[in-house]
């Protein structure tokens, strides 16, 4: 049973993870996208969702952009998943387990990157210079393959060989520790919120953001509702924004009205030759 879970789960980070490099920005390597997932393969699907949203909202902020990176969350879903539906534990262990494994899976990633396809760079240049189309793509492909199949080792070797010691390790917590963790998992998404409201803030939509927490906070709205009425507003104030800039089309293309002794132009001309 353990095998199978290692096998898939690793498959799993493989096809989202490594399928995000390959096809670009696809989102598969989204917490969203890959909590549920392997929820379906190891039959939770309930806990996958909700799990893959927890992390989702951890994770949204979270951009890695050339030497400022943070953590992987799609190794870091995929594992924290496995383990917390093999433990029944739901997001409370998923998410203290999902920052760390997040963490070692970016540093993983990059060590790749760097000592392993790099030797390939001088490879591609000369393949180019020689003009050499179809062996350029078979590198290419070539090299993804090797490299997102020594990075589902991750995976594999963690759910295989760690899952009884994650098992003592989580039993051996005191439940007092366990309640602070929980506690931390919940400022978490919190955290993520604020890191992309960082990035999204702006004083003409800020109204909206305080509509949703008093949505939620005080009438209690589900987030399926708070959804739609968001993707409402939304598609209101498109409307109106394609009103209003074909009305402006219509003015700036208007001819200009034209007056009893001629038109505007006309008036300008005459006046300057009289003061001549």
């Amino acid at each position: 049973m353990m095998l199978y879970e290692a096998i898939v789960v690793s498959l799993i980070v493989i096809a989202t993870v490594g399928g995000a490099e390959l096809l670009g920005l696809t989102m598969l390597n989204r917490p969203i996208v890959i909590g549920p997932l392997v929820g379906l393969a190891l039959g939770d699907v309930q806990s996958g969702v909700i799990i893959g949203a927890s992390l989702e909202a951890v994770f949204m902020g979270v951009v890695n952009i050339g030497g400022a990176s943070a953590a992987e969350p799609g190794l870091a879903t995929a594992v924290g998943t496995a383990f917390a539906i093999n433990l029944g534990g739901g997001a409370a262990i998923a998410l203290p387990l999902a920052i760390p494994i997040g963490i070692l899976g970016l540093q993983v990633k990059t060590l790749l990157y760097v000592g392993v396809i790099g030797f390939f760079a001088p490879v591609f240049d000369r393949l180019a210079a020689e003009g050499k189309e179809r062996a350029i793509i078979g590198l290419h492909y070539g090299a993804w393959c090797l490299q997102w199949g020594i990075y589902g080792l991750l995976p594999f070797i963690g759910i295989l060989a760690g899952s009884s010691a994650i098992n003592a390790f989580v039993k051996a917590i005191p439940p007092v520790i366990m309640n602070g963790l929980n506690i931390c998992g919940g400022l978490l998404p919190a955290v993520g919120m604020a890191m992309l409201l960082k990035l999204l803030w702006d004083k003409k939509i800020y109204l909206f953001f305080f509509l949703g927490f008093v949505l939620v906070a005080y009438l209690k709205l589900p987030l399926v509702a708070l959804a739609v009425l968001g993707a409402i507003i939304a598609v209101t104030i498109a409307q109106r924004d394609y009103q209003i800039s074909q009305l402006t089309k219509k003015m700036e293309n208007a001819p200009a009205l034209a007056t009893p002794s001629g038109s505007v132009n006309e008036m300008d001309s005459e006046e300057e030759d009289f003061f001549q």
